[in-house]
């Protein structure tokens, strides 16, 4: 099967280039998710990272009420890892599950240490993708605290406008930390 992602955009760095690249590429294989399809239930522990060619997944996790709660959306060209998971071979938290058919391209966790090991450029590029999250995390959890309920919609907006188009208003809120019925308020604020 033809590979139609750009694993030299995913995987953009100064220290992997060619034969390197070429490398990361045939680690991975192309999978195909279905709607619905769970790439990761909670309590499982994750074996590998995706990176998503085409659709939307959603990470969730269950409230202390058991109200549903997402954690993140996925988009074409991310990554979709559990880190904690992951990389501390831990149940995960967080169920990650497929909100439309997918295709994407996975890699091992053996296969990522293997490489992660013998080039240093993949290393280099791990580090810097692991910075990047962290950075991200601490700006969604400084914005749910310091923004407006209006500001983090148009921000969500801005940064993930295809799920918005994709996805049920109902799990938007839930990531946005406001009820389905102030969503829509906003909404029509926002159009008018």
């Amino acid at each position: 099967m033809s590979n139609t992602l750009d694993f030299s955009k995913i995987y953009a760095h100064p220290l992997i280039f060619g034969n390197d690249l070429k490398k990361i590429t045939q680690a991975h294989y192309r999978i195909e998710i279905k709607k619905g399809e769970y790439i990761l239930r909670e309590g499982q522990t994750a074996q590998d990272y995706i990176i998503l060619e085409s659709g939307i997944v959603q990470s969730f996790v269950y409230d202390y009420k058991g109200n549903k709660i997402t954690t993140d959306f996925f988009c074409k060209n991310e990554i979709i890892v559990q880190e904690l998971s992951l990389f501390n071979h831990l149940p995960s938290a967080e169920s990650i599950v497929a909100l439309t058919d997918c295709i994407a391209w996975k890699i091992d966790f053996k296969e990522f240490q293997k490489l992660y090991h013998s080039l240093p450029g993949y290393a280099e590029w791990g580090r810097l993708f692991m910075t990047q999250k962290l950075f991200q995390i601490k700006k969604r959890s400084l914005e749910m605290i310091t923004l407006p309920a209006k500001e983090r919609y148009l921000q969500f907006l801005k940064d993930k406008p295809q799920v918005i188009q994709s996805v049920p208003l109902r799990q938007i809120a839930s990531y946005l930390g406001i009820t389905h019925t102030s969503l829509s308020r906003i909404r029509k604020e926002v159009s008018l």
